[in-house]
């Protein structure tokens, strides 16, 4: 092999290691180191309360669009279908959800998080929206 061929190969197996090594950055540890609110299953920290919610999405929108919460309430958020096929992703929360998931959290900052379907469902798939509202 020339010179050519051995920086090529190089190169390829650099670009190889950078793309493996981002699509392999899973926390998995439950810790937040940014600030955001956690997604683990505890107890209602101090001054929360333990809630229990049931979304549910038919073709293009959502029963709730607005959560109320408050810091320190600890929920079980239940996902259900009543027409069509959808999900739930809360991006700031680490949370993605499908028909019969559920998945318990704790708020412990507040602000507004976005969630939206998470399943390509037609035409008005960009209109299924919301918000959790933490106070």
């Amino acid at each position: 092999m020339n010179k050519k061929s051995y920086l090529f190969l190089a190169l390829v197996a650099i670009a190889a290691v950078i793309a493996l090594s981002a699509c392999g950055n899973n926390n998995n540890n439950n810790s937040n180191a940014s600030g955001s609110p956690s997604a683990s299953a505890s107890a209602p920290a101090a001054g929360g309360e333990a809630k229990e919610i049931t979304l549910s999405a038919k073709s293009f929108e959502f029963d709730q669009q607005d959560i109320q919460l408050h810091v320190g309430d600890t929920v079980t958020l239940t996902f259900k279908n009543t027409e069509g096929n959808h999900g739930v992703a809360i991006p700031d929360l680490g949370i993605n959800l499908k028909n019969g998931e559920s998945k318990t959290f704790t708020v412990d900052k507040a602000g507004k998080y976005d969630f939206n379907c998470s399943i390509q469902c037609g035409s008005g798939h960009d209109n299924m929206t919301g918000t959790i509202t933490v106070s």
